[in-house]
């Protein structure tokens, strides 16, 4: 019996011990990010691991600028299209998330995760882009996290500058090179539009630049951006 319990300590214990030592190397993480910048992010390595399995030279386009080199079009546009109550909720947008879930639901399979800005940081800074539930949850923690230690500004500060806008394109200055050539500073209204609707399918829009859909959605976003709150 003793040796039972002792079996089914460790089988208890020795798990949740990783887990809890999994949360604080997260944690640690995102400290040490309130004052340094990421060099890379999970996704973005992942990324760079597919393509050169095709091009063994193959190498990321992506250059950190810091927040006031980032064009306020763009952070207004991003923020019209992928998260309009940024700046008010606590890192998730749960009536989002209810919706997302319901559409999974008809489905039947996780189609949609109803994310925040915040979110999508989570999981590009340190998770797979494998959709599951158990993924989804690991997420809300890391959230969580990056909400209790970061400001807005700085959270916003590290999406824009790591999110992926392309093949093999990261952050919004190889954005803007890759798409206009110009820097990060000086998009304007019409260019940054373009760039937020691109970021849920950006590698599918990176090849099919004349999509129908992307430039009525960058007609919608144009529209909205002026109403967007940006820290």
């Amino acid at each position: 019996m003793k040796l039972f319990r002792r079996l089914l300590l460790w089988l208890v214990a020795v798990p949740l011990l990783l887990v809890i030592l999994l949360q604080a190397y997260f944690l640690l993480q995102i400290c040490w990010w309130i004052n340094f910048n990421p060099s890379s992010t999970s996704f973005m390595r992942q990324q760079l691991s597919v393509l050169q399995e095709k091009n063994p030279d193959a190498q990321l386009q992506h250059k950190w600028v810091p927040y006031n080199r980032i064009s306020t079009h763009l952070k207004r546009a991003v923020i019209a299209s992928e998260d309009d109550t940024f700046v008010d909720h606590e890192g998730v947008d749960w009536e989002a998330m209810q919706k997302a879930y319901e559409k999974n639901q008809k489905k039947g399979k996780v189609v949609s995760g109803g994310s925040t800005i915040t979110q999508q940081l989570a999981k590009n800074l340190f998770l797979s882009g494998q959709r599951s539930y158990l993924r989804k949850g690991q997420e809300l923690v890391i959230t969580y996290m990056l909400e209790a230690c970061m400001s807005k500004r700085r959270i916003l500060e590290i999406y824009l500058n790591s999110v992926e806008w392309g093949i093999g394109v990261f952050g919004a200055e190889a954005a803007a090179q890759h798409y206009y050539r110009t820097s990060a500073a000086n998009l304007g209204p019409a260019q940054a539009a373009r760039l937020a609707v691109m970021l849920p399918k950006p590698r599918y829009f990176d090849k099919n630049q004349g999509s129908g859909y992307l430039q009525r959605r960058t007609e919608l976003i144009l529209k909205r951006m002026n109403y967007a709150e940006v820290p």
